[in-house]
């Protein structure tokens, strides 16, 4: 595999892998560093010679040890146990498509990027975020409509049910 190809791979998987890694270690920071490190191993492995056949899953399997070897070595965090067996097609799933949703969000222009996560995210009220912001309740109404609507129309972000609405 040249780097070239082991780039591209990296820039494809690294959000799905720290959504992943997101929902076991509830840190972002602490995933980031995770999926960097784990890259990082794989591609020294794939450097002397090892043959990787399921790239895709051994990187989610990596990043799911490491990820629990990491809560294991911080005093924060109470012992774990760490689940047996190889990472299901549902649990890459579900990351990918966290990390779709996430790149939608980001996409949005960041007035309305902010009201629709105070709103979805936060549990926020119309009329509390219109207060917040100083905007009146009418405009936060539009502003998550066209955000809600932005969302429905990716197409790659109707393959799920959203898990705001």
């Amino acid at each position: 595999m040249t780097a070239r190809e082991f780039e591209r791979i990296y820039m494809k998987q690294y959000m799905p892998l720290c959504m992943y890694a997101l929902r076991i270690t509830e840190d972002m920071s602490m995933a980031q560093d995770v999926v960097q490190n784990s890259f990082m191993r794989i591609w020294d492995m794939i450097r002397e010679g090892y043959e990787i056949k399921a790239l895709e899953k051994y990187m989610f399997m990596t990043v799911r040890n490491a990820a629990l070897q990491q809560l294991r070595c911080d005093s924060r965090y109470l012992p774990i146990s760490e689940d047996e067996g190889d990472v299901s097609e549902e649990e890459i799933d579900t990351a990918e498509r966290d990390a779709r949703l996430w790149k939608a969000i980001d996409a949005m222009p960041p007035r309305r990027r902010e009201i629709f996560l105070m709103s979805k995210r936060d549990g926020m009220t119309y009329s509390a975020i219109a207060e917040e912001l100083g905007l009146s309740v009418k405009t936060v109404e539009n502003q998550l409509a066209k955000a809600t609507s932005s969302l429905r129309a990716n197409p790659r972000i109707l393959t799920f049910i959203l898990p705001f609405f």
